[in-house]
């Protein structure tokens, strides 16, 4: 089989296309053709040479968490069957802790994540797939478990409903676009900013409400008070962005926090969070759950998840390049069995 594999951790023009052996199911596993693998921000910080996990001794490396395809081939001990077509949760557990018995799976101390779908064929746990009706597709299917799942986990957490205001910061980007998405969904309303008036425009169209084209912390403050206080914060940025948050929500409001494409550290006003009552909290992921519940979700037509473009495995760096630029507004993903 053909895989792109990241050969050196230089950026995009790091990303080769390599033979593999095809691979064999052990007990418990399946062989899945991949139709789609969405890339995420997650994948280039490898390729970018700033992930712990990844370093030059492990090279050629296969990321690619976010697949969906056909089941090929099955092991032992196997709960699908070839033919199937499937969307894989890209949580890895350790399955005996409390967290992994009594949920929520995403907070096990040994918490990863699956890494293999840049290629033709992928070699994946049974028990981390969900079955895909007949009408969501594969390449939608694909677009589900990073960002979206991230996004509707964060959501839950935040106890977000009908009426409340939640605001987004870099509402343009793969958590940002889910975040208003799913928020539009569960009839709240949403408050994002971004640095592009062209790509807010878009995300518009997906259903935010109210656009701000800002990104200077002190300017986005008041720009976000001019709509209202938030009850609920998505921060997929950090840095910067989470005092700005702190303070912009209302009294007894909530502030997920998932990623640092901002920054990696972030100053905050302690007397504001506890005389206001704010929670702040970390949020990595979320469950097999919230992936299936999504699935249903758009197999009822209650939401499409955004797709920018779609490439074939040999322009996985052309994938990146366009990642890097930050030009697109929806889930970037390649297409191997193409």
């Amino acid at each position: 089989m053909r895989a792109a594999a990241f050969t050196d951790l230089v950026g995009p023009d790091g990303v080769s296309v390599v033979d593999r052996p095809d691979p064999e199911p052990a007990q418990g596993q399946a062989v899945v053709d991949v139709d789609a693998c969405a890339i995420n921000r997650h994948d280039l910080w490898i390729l970018d040479g700033d992930s712990a996990m990844v370093d030059a001794a492990d090279l050629p490396f296969v990321s690619g968490l976010d697949v969906a395809g056909v089941v090929r081939a099955v092991g032992d001990d196997a709960s699908v069957e070839p033919g199937d077509r499937v969307v894989l949760c890209p949580n890895e557990t350790c399955g005996v802790c409390r967290f992994c018995r009594d949920g929520p799976e995403n907070l096990c101390a040994e918490f990863s994540l699956y890494h293999g779908g840049l290629a033709e064929q992928a070699v994946v746990s049974v028990d981390r797939l969900v079955a895909l009706p007949d009408d969501v597709d594969t390449t939608t299917a694909a677009a589900l478990p990073t960002a979206y799942m991230t996004a509707y986990h964060m959501l839950r957490r935040a106890d977000v409903g009908p009426g409340d205001l939640v605001f987004v910061p870099g509402a343009t980007g793969g958590v940002g676009v889910a975040g208003v998405q799913l928020a539009n969904a569960m009839g709240a309303r949403t408050v994002g900013t971004s640095s592009s008036s062209s790509k807010l425009a878009q995300v518009e169209t997906l259903g935010l409400d109210h656009a701000l084209e800002v990104t200077d912390p002190d300017t986005m403050r008041s720009a976000v008070a001019d709509v209202g206080e938030p009850d609920a914060v998505l921060n997929h940025l950090g840095g910067p962005y989470t005092a700005v948050g702190l303070d912009v929500m209302r009294r007894g409001g909530r502030m997920l926090v998932c990623g640092r494409t901002a920054g990696g550290t972030s100053e905050i006003d302690v007397p504001d969070l506890f005389l206001g009552h704010k929670r702040v909290e970390g949020s990595t992921m979320g469950t097999q759950r919230d992936l299936e519940r999504l699935v249903d979700l758009v197999s009822s037509g209650t939401f499409t998840p955004a797709v920018a473009e779609t490439y074939p495995l040999e322009e996985t760096g052309a994938a990146f390049a366009a990642m890097q630029d930050r030009e697109r507004v929806g889930k970037l993903v390649v297409t191997p069995s193409a």
